[in-house]
């Protein structure tokens, strides 16, 4: 009951933000959006730690593993996804997102030596196949240019880097670093590394004083951080990078049904088709067989 209410949260919460998002692109670059966002979200989740008397005292090599999660799963792969949706399409690159529920299952078994479940393989693939279906019309209306192939790419680069987090997650977890004081640390070294690259690159420091720019940072940084990564990285603990991922694949849906009532979204029989797929891959992956 506990892995389907935080699977139910990640899915509901994640499926959300992407309409949350849209609210932060704009005026403010990406790199201080993201650094604003997971700053905000530590800063709640130390605050959280210090009233609850967690213990905060880690050496310097989980520090090291703290912060190398930070700066995989809180900061550069976001970068590259915001990067990415300037040359393609949101329906694209979720497409593409979703092929991290390969990924993790290769990662795990490659760096954890995690056996490979068939079942949650052949429901991911499946799961990918309805989600294309689901994209279908965008995914057709595609013109692979120079553009478009550097934005997959850096999608591609972004879902193998959070699937790198994800994995660390799990090797932290299993050497006993509790999600929440990791969450609050790693969150913390990913907003410093983005005020490092903005910094670098040279990107004004930029803030946009509007409500529907700072409810949606907010919304971000305690749903969307605070609450579903503190879920969805308990989740991977607990069932698995490679099943825990499979989340992913059920954003998109949350998305486009918040999209049908918000922005007039029109669903077609392949968006109808690819969405059954998608639920039939997700009972086949995430439902153990009996016996």
């Amino acid at each position: 009951m506990l892995n389907t209410t935080f699977y139910l949260s990640t899915v509901l919460i994640w499926g959300s933000t992407w309409l949350a998002i849209k609210y932060q692109l704009g005026s403010v670059a990406p790199v201080w959006s993201i650094a604003y966002r997971f700053a905000l979200a530590s800063f709640i989740l130390l605050i959280w730690c210090l009233v609850t008397r967690r213990s905060m005292r880690f050496s310097m090599k989980e520090h090291l593993y703290m912060a190398l999660q930070g700066v995989l799963l809180f900061a550069i792969n976001y970068y590259f996804f915001y990067l990415a949706e300037i040359r393609i399409t949101s329906g694209l690159a979720a497409v593409v997102f979703s092929t991290i529920v390969v990924m993790n299952l290769v990662n795990g078994r490659l760096f954890l030596g995690t056996p490979m479940d068939p079942r949650v393989l052949v429901g991911g693939i499946l799961g990918l196949f309805g989600l294309s279906l689901l994209f279908w019309p965008e995914m057709s209306a595609v013109n692979f240019s120079g553009p478009i192939l550097s934005g997959l790419m850096l999608s591609f680069a972004a879902t193998y880097l959070a699937s790198l987090g994800n994995i660390l997650s799990a090797r932290n977890q299993s050497n006993r670093l509790p999600v929440i004081q990791t969450n609050a640390f790693g969150m913390a070294y990913g907003a410093c590394c983005m005020v490092l690259l903005g910094t670098l690159t040279g990107t004004p420091v930029s803030i946009a004083s509007t409500a529907s720019y700072l409810l949606s940072l907010l919304y971000l940084a305690f749903f969307g951080s605070v609450i579903a990564f503190g879920c969805y990285l308990t989740l991977i603990g607990r069932i698995g990078a490679g099943r825990a991922a499979y989340a992913t694949l059920l954003f998109p849906i949350v998305a486009l049904l918040l999209s049908t009532f918000w922005e007039n979204y029109q669903w077609t029989l392949f968006g109808v088709v690819g969405m059954g797929l998608i639920l039939s891959g997700n009972y086949l992956a995430l439902v153990r067989k009996r016996g």
